[in-house]
């Protein structure tokens, strides 16, 4: 058996380190946790993180934050959660802290500006990488509606412009309507069986 507070201590360092060292938002900061906490840890199973990341998308708020929440809670319950809030939210508020101190010498640096602009190719190849290993676990589990949906949310944002708000909460209702006819024909089934 773990004991509890190392598991409140590796949760509050591992989301500190992984909140410290990111850069490129939310989506940058759930492919390493997927890749911390279930490739390395096994703390979750890959289904699980993937539920994580959609509700952590669907709530309001920053997503890195929601996820981290989301899987503080659900690995240690809310003192989990409380730990990978604390370790999402400290390092941008001091790395913040820090810059405000220095903006007006950070703004016209050469050097920090094109550090920035070659660390947006790192973002971009690190998202890449999340949307093809999650995305291929939709393809694994042979799901139409949750394929349908996933090149549609695609093209409706890629290629249409649509905002993803929008895209969002018609997903949520898709889902929820599934939902529904699932515990509908499972009522279904188990009354037959009777």
């Amino acid at each position: 058996m773990v004991n509890k507070k190392y598991i409140y201590i590796k949760l509050f360092t591992s989301t500190f380190y992984l909140s410290a060292f990111t850069f490129g938002g939310g989506y940058v900061i759930i492919s390493l946790m997927k890749k911390k906490f279930v490739d390395d840890l096994q703390w979750i199973e890959e289904d699980e993180m993937l539920n994580l990341t959609a509700i952590a998308q669907s709530s309001p708020g920053p997503v890195a934050v929601n996820a981290a929440i989301l899987l503080g809670y659900h690995v240690a319950g809310p003192l989990g959660a409380l730990a990978t809030i604390l370790g999402t939210i400290l390092p941008p508020f001091i790395i913040l802290s820090v810059i405000s101190v220095f903006y007006a010498a950070f703004r016209d640096n050469i050097v920090v500006n094109a550090v920035l602009k070659g660390m947006q190719a790192g973002v971009a190849a690190v998202i890449a990488d999340v949307v093809l290993k999650l995305g291929s676990n939709v393809f694994k589990e042979k799901d139409i509606v949750s394929v349908i949906i996933m090149i549609g949310s695609f093209i409706l944002s890629f290629l249409f412009g649509i905002n993803v708000m929008y895209i969002i909460l018609v997903c949520g209702c898709i889902g929820a309507v599934k939902a529904l006819f699932q515990v509908k024909k499972g009522q279904k089934d188990g009354e037959h069986s009777q």
